[in-house]
């Protein structure tokens, strides 16, 4: 019998060879049936580990798993990680939506993450849906069985693309020419403020002080950049008074860019306007904006064919530039021009974190500034009271070729 009871014991043990092994055990109850029933429960686990059968606790489709996550997670999440989350899953879903919780292997996970990135996603867009599945698999007791074998993809050290003089003269003519005619003032005002997308979004007439030509940003991404002030340049001064010319009767709780739909062009080619509600913002501009890359990408290509005759002629490319890179631009040009780090800091409304982050990858720029400090050191505090430096190399120079001085 495999079930018994030492001597002198009052609880039940069982014993029996499994793949040339004895396993001897417990069962923690003086009941028999009980331990019966508990020798045939772990005969029956190891048989299943033994020959790779899961243990499906969770029978449960990824599709239904997911929808009960995002319910729960909907009540805690903020509206903007709310939208993340969802967009994450419509890519997740034609992966796994028809998969079972429990059938989802590493393997898998690896295999979505190259189709994502033949897809052109990046490493870190890829990550955060990763980080999406592994919740999901989380609380449905999945996602510690793979854990250890799941591997995040390296995010490269670039924050984005700054564009030269020319990419942007060839932008800026390409929003001249949008349908949408607050194309060009909103990438004006990205790359002269260094604002996020949805901080030019949701900005309101009340946040621009056209006396003081300063700017108050809304409700920002970071605590540190919601309610910074950002002062006009006059460029971004004289597009803004040009743009709120457009709107005689705009209130303050108006929005800057609000919606509105465009019909058929007049007979001078501008756009009609209608179905304009300055109490909602736009939704997006990125029909717009990939149209302008369009028309940008074909004037680059143009004034290089000018230059010089290719031996033969390819189809223009969109420019490559996100609309996060005139951020980029910004901080770029900041920084070249020798803006102290932590005024642009507080320009860019970074937090104490992010703005660790962003030294380390900012430190190739403004090298003229760094040469500049390095040398205020190199004066010492009393540069008038030291010996000439002329001697000093020369002596140095001597004693290192190990000749006598």
């Amino acid at each position: 019998m495999s079930v018994y009871r030492p001597t002198g014991s009052k609880v039940w043990w069982y014993e029996f060879v499994f793949s040339n092994q004895r396993i001897r055990e417990s069962t923690k109850t003086r009941s028999k049936t009980l331990a019966i029933e508990a020798e045939r429960q772990r005969r029956h686990e190891l048989e299943r580990a033994f020959n790779g059968v899961k243990k499906r606790s969770s029978a449960k489709l990824f599709s239904v798993a997911a929808d009960e996550w995002l319910t729960l997670k909907s009540l805690t999440l903020a509206p903007s990680s709310l939208r993340i989350e969802k967009g994450n899953l419509k890519h997740i879903r034609p992966s796994f939506g028809q998969c079972l919780v429990s059938d989802i292997q590493a393997k898998d996970i690896a295999s979505y993450q190259k189709l994502r990135l033949a897809e052109s996603a990046s490493p870190t867009t890829i990550n955060l849906e990763v980080g999406t599945i592994r919740s999901i698999l989380r609380r449905n007791k999945v996602w510690a069985e793979i854990q250890q074998d799941v591997r995040m993809l390296a995010r490269g050290g670039n924050v984005g693309k700054c564009l030269s003089a020319e990419e942007e003269v060839a932008l800026l003519h390409a929003c001249l020419e949008s349908r949408s005619r607050c194309l060009y003032p909103v990438v004006v005002l990205g790359l002269n403020t260094g604002m996020r997308h949805n901080e030019i979004r949701l900005l309101q007439w009340k946040q621009i002080d056209f006396s003081n030509r300063t700017l108050l940003v809304g409700k920002s991404k970071t605590e540190n950049g919601t309610g910074r002030t950002v002062p006009l340049n006059q460029r971004l001064f004289s597009v803004l008074q040009m743009w709120a010319a457009n709107f005689p009767n705009r209130e303050p709780g108006h929005y800057v860019f609000a919606t509105e739909k465009y019909g058929a062009g007049t007979d001078d080619f501008k756009p009609c306007v209608y179905a304009s509600d300055p109490t909602k913002p736009m939704k997006d501009w990125k029909e717009a904006w990939e149209a302008a890359k369009r028309r940008a990408g074909a004037a680059l290509m143009h004034s290089a064919m000018q230059k010089a005759t290719p031996v033969r002629q390819e189809p223009a490319e969109p420019l490559k530039c996100r609309f996060h890179d005139l951020r980029h631009t910004a901080c770029t040009r900041l920084l070249e021009g020798g803006v102290p780090y932590p005024v642009v800091s507080s320009i860019m409304g970074w937090s104490a974190a992010t703005a660790i982050r962003m030294a380390k990858r900012y430190a190739h720029i403004g090298q003229s500034a760094m040469r500049e400090a390095m040398e205020v050191l190199g004066r010492g505090a009393n540069s008038h009271t030291l010996p000439k430096e002329a001697p000093i190399v020369e002596t140095l120079t001597v004693r290192i070729q190990g000749l006598p001085v």
